[in-house]
């Protein structure tokens, strides 16, 4: 699934061709994706003027001049494709401008487009009960200590978990955790307040060098100009179980299961 950098790669991609351009026509070529597109998508999108493109958590944001904002979910191998040559059968939505065609591509339908009025975004339900986001200024140690006060749950299951911070995935908590050094078998509520604080601008780090790598490029995302992201090169544990630690503490990468989900850490140097 494209994870936030992937999400924040898209939104920037297609910022440097949507915003402030006119959307003069729109196309939806099937009634759904994950559930069905708004009613009267094509008549409230059509004319619009793009006033700005934003994220929240995983989902992309394309806010016009008619105070309704786009929202879009990627799902699991959703992607934008800026002037595709032709029009592919998975490309579902297409919208077009004056010099330019946007055509939102899911072959898995596992993304979604919705319509919400921009002034009521924060009460969306989707958004409503989301924490911080992880760049902005309300991700702090202070924060974590208060959502990890007194929870026996390991830290990796909390930092994934949406109501304290917004858009953390699998990949990026793994890899901040093996950056600030705490294995993510401990209970969350245990962590010291100086640790957190460490951990913190880790996560931003890791993040923003994601971002400006164009995404990790997991299985078959892609960015809107079609080129792929290379973070991937970058891991220092995620998928790599058996290798030596990076930290060359004469630590071995190891996998566990957490919550259903793969863990990669090194036991050595992660306390």
């Amino acid at each position: 699934m494209p994870e936030l950098p992937e999400v924040e790669t898209t939104v920037r991609g297609l910022a440097a061709f949507l915003d402030g351009e006119r959307i003069e026509r729109v196309a939806v070529n099937r009634p759904d994706m994950r559930r069905p597109f708004p009613e009267g998508l094509v008549q409230r999108l059509t004319g619009a003027r793009v006033t700005g493109l934003g994220r929240r958590a995983k989902y992309g944001l394309v806010h016009t001049d008619r105070d309704t904002t786009l929202v879009f979910h990627l799902g699991m191998s959703g992607r934008w494709r800026i002037d595709p040559a032709e029009i592919e059968k998975h490309d579902h939505l297409v919208l077009e401008t004056a010099g330019h065609r946007f055509a939102l591509n899911d072959a898995r339908r596992f993304g979604s487009v919705d319509l919400v009025d921009t002034a009521a975004l924060d009460e969306w339900p989707a958004f409503a009960a989301l924490g911080p986001e992880p760049l902005g200024p309300g991700l702090t140690g202070l924060h974590l200590q208060r959502a990890f006060a007194g929870r026996k749950q390991a830290i990796k299951l909390l930092l994934l978990d949406q109501a304290i911070v917004a858009g953390l995935g699998n990949i990026y908590v793994c890899e901040a955790l093996w950056r600030a050094g705490i294995d993510p078998r401990k209970a969350a509520g245990k962590v010291t307040r100086g640790r957190l604080d460490r951990l913190v601008p880790e996560i931003v780090a890791v993040l923003e060098q994601s971002i400006g790598d164009g995404g990790s490029t997991l299985r078959d995302y892609a960015r809107p100009d079609g080129q792929l992201g290379y973070f991937a090169t970058r891991f220092a544990v995620y998928g790599r179980e058996g290798a030596a630690c990076l930290r060359e503490d004469g630590g071995t990468v190891r996998r566990i299961v957490q919550g259903g989900r793969s863990t990669w850490f090194c036991p050595r140097c992660q306390r």
